[in-house]
């Protein structure tokens, strides 16, 4: 009886410490996830709280509408802080209502973190990381074109998001617009003044939007320049968009048959087999621009441009050196021989025509009557 009541005790002692060291744990877990889930309680309440400031625009307004605020960075250069409010309020994101915090993603309220960037460009760079949280297709567009190349290669100067479409004042896109060059033309100044100066860039100056801007052949997001042999090698069709489109070459007297005839000679023969079976190589053939120059296209009546008739035989001699004057007067431009244009041209074209079907249908109406006497005359 007594080894009962002393193992009885021994077992109710075990359970007993067990029990307590059970609801320590239990208590010690209840209680510091208690304090955690207390924590994360009051940190979500003061996350909404600072949410409930960052997210209403008058909160950033309160300050950023003082005249002259501006802070200077390490490198000397001020970063202006002040808000045009009428640019802003006629952006395209404050006719959607988007909040401030969206794009400035790393402020919290007031007072701020201190600014890291040293310089003007870096504090860009770090801004456009914003755009990528809307705009993500286009922020990797923007990355892999010869903008984001060039950042990638050391040129601190390439183009960002925001140096197109501006900060606080970004517009909608307008395509066909002066605007379109103006941008370009802000970095690109050489080449803005020979576009505005060609056939495309005085018509857009003066109104028309049905010529080509900067972004029509380069592209928007996806930018290409000559630095890509494939902008050299396709750079026909890019001229094809525009130049066999009926209704948009008619009112100017333009002809269609731009590509075709281009296609059909050696030039184009040669450039349409490297197309097909060597796109990533260069080709040695002319393409349009090599004729009719990249930004400074000119009519073919200006004195000034490459293809006008006095000018045409050094343009030819790039890459014929020997040619003659009969060389660059043989050239029937894009426009098939006609009747009062290349007259002896169109005669001979037609005089093949039918002579070459009427040679090789008589001899095989030739051939045919003699096979059938021969199987006549044949004895039985």
């Amino acid at each position: 009886m007594n080894h009962k009541r002393t193992g009885s005790f021994k077992a109710w002692l075990v359970g007993a410490i067990a029990a307590i060291a059970c609801a320590a744990i239990v208590g010690s877990w209840v209680t510091t996830n208690s304090n955690a889930a207390a924590q994360t309680a009051l940190q979500a309440s003061t996350s909404e709280e600072d949410k409930d400031l960052l997210f209403d625009n008058r909160y950033c307004m309160g300050c950023h509408l003082q005249e002259d605020m501006k802070t200077t960075l390490p490198s000397g250069e001020v970063l202006h802080l002040t808000i045009d409010i009428d640019a802003f309020n006629s952006s395209v994101h404050s006719a959607f209502d988007i909040p401030c915090v969206l794009c400035h993603t790393e402020i919290t309220p007031y007072p701020h973190a201190p600014i890291t960037a040293p310089d003007l460009r870096t504090f860009a760079f770090e801004r456009t990381d914003a755009c990528r949280g809307c705009h993500l297709e286009k922020y990797t567009e923007v990355a892999d074109n010869v903008h984001g190349e060039a950042r990638d290669n050391g040129n601190a100067e390439a183009a960002v998001c925001t140096d197109c479409h501006g900060t606080h004042d970004i517009q909608k896109t307008v395509p066909h617009s002066p605007e379109v060059q103006l941008t370009c033309g802000s970095c690109h100044g050489e080449v803005y003044q020979l576009y505005s100066e060609s056939v495309h860039g005085e018509s857009l100056v003066n109104g028309n939007r049905d010529v080509p801007t900067c972004t029509d052949c380069h592209g928007v997001h996806d930018l290409e320049g000559p630095t890509h042999s494939e902008f050299h090698l396709f750079s026909p069709q890019l001229c094809a968009d525009c130049h066999n489109d009926p209704e948009l070459m008619e009112p100017y007297g333009l002809s269609t048959n731009v590509l075709d005839s281009y296609v059909s000679d050696f030039h184009g023969s040669t450039v349409i087999l490297f197309e097909e079976l060597a796109p990533d190589q260069e080709t040695n053939k002319p393409v349009c621009i090599d004729c009719h120059g990249v930004h400074a296209i000119k009519k073919t009546d200006d004195p000034e441009g490459t293809v006008y008739q006095e000018n045409l035989l050094q343009t030819c001699q790039r890459c014929h050196p020997d040619a003659t004057e009969n060389f660059s007067a043989s050239w029937l431009s894009h426009y098939s021989p006609e009747p009062g244009k290349a007259t002896l041209v169109w005669l001979v074209t037609w005089f093949y025509r039918i002579l070459i079907p009427v040679v090789i249908g008589g001899m095989l109406v030739y051939v045919i009557a003699v096979s059938i006497r021969k199987r006549k005359v044949q004895p039985a």
